[in-house]
């Protein structure tokens, strides 16, 4: 299964994209500010960018595999490897301040939130675990 998010809005406060699943447009994503983080820079050059809580994860392709997260209390993707950052997860949520890194799914009618939230992430577990019964690998590219 092949992931892809194009963060397309940008301001100081959050990050508006879009995530597709295998080609097809799933969802609408919002993330913390983006700060130009790209996968290929070293990690100091990360940590002197990012503020912590408040920093979209770097660009990149990443591995994605279902976790249990303590903090949800249930099943969730968890984004592997990601450099200077922990426990990065898709996850619900409607506003920036509900993400701390990590990326949330819904539908963005303008504004500064995403709705229905809960409603995508079940969705979006359910065909990972699809695809990972298949022994089909997620990974997921942020542009």
């Amino acid at each position: 299964m092949e992931l892809k998010l194009i963060r397309e809005r940008f301001n100081e406060n959050e990050t508006i994209g879009k995530l597709y699943v295998n080609g097809v447009l799933f969802s609408y994503t919002l993330e913390p500010t983006f700060r130009g983080l790209n996968s290929d820079m070293s990690e100091d050059e990360i940590k002197r960018r990012k503020i912590y809580g408040v920093t979209a994860i770097p660009k990149g392709s990443y591995h994605v595999i279902l976790t249990y997260s303590k903090r949800f209390q249930k099943i969730l993707p968890e984004l592997l490897h990601v450099k200077s950052f922990a426990g990065v997860r898709i996850h619900a949520g409607n506003y920036a301040k509900d993400t701390q890194g990590c990326i949330l799914l819904g539908n963005y009618n303008g504004g500064n939130y995403v709705s229905e939230s809960r409603q995508y992430v079940e969705r979006l577990v359910k065909m990972m675990q699809g695809s990972i019964n298949d022994d089909e690998g997620v990974t997921i590219t942020i542009e």
